[in-house]
Formats: structure tokens, C-alpha cells, sequence
């Protein structure tokens, strides 16, 4: 499908001589950054994640080594 993008002449200098370097088109270019964008978008966000246990009456040290000697059953 076909789209317009408004670029800065400053974004559309570098896109021009990053392209020319990797023997791309734009449209390529373009296509691969859109794949990375919505690659890294799908990542779980791992700051969400840290401090999970947090707050809660867990001894996290005890459950991961439970959860570890599952894996070994």
C-alpha cells in the first residue's frame, strides 16, 4: 500500500545517504523502519516488570528456587 510521509530536509538528506551506503531504495528503508518500530513496540516493557514483587509477603529468593527445582522434576 502507499502512503506520504512529510520529512525534514535534514531527514530526508541522512535518508538519501544511508540508502545510498546500503544499496536500498527509500521505500526499503522505510519498510525496515517501520518493521523495527513495531518490533520493539511488541517487547514487553521490562521497567513495568522490575520491582514486581514488591510490597507483597514473598520471599522471592525461595520461590525462584522452587520454580527451579520444578524445571528439575
Amino acid at each position: 500500500m502507499r502512503t506520504t510521509v512529510d520529512l525534514t530536509d535534514e531527514q530526508l538528506k541522512s535518508l538519501a545517504a544511508l540508502c545510498a551506503a546500503k544499496g536500498i531504495s527509500r521505500a526499503e528503508a522505510l519498510r525496515r523502519a517501520v518493521a523495527r518500530l513495531l518490533a520493539d513496540e511488541q517487547r514487553p516493557d521490562r521497567a513495568q516488570a522490575f520491582g514486581a514483587w514488591r510490597g507483597k509477603q514473598i520471599d522471592s529468593a525461595k520461590a525462584v528456587r522452587r520454580m527451579r527445582d520444578e524445571w528439575g522434576q
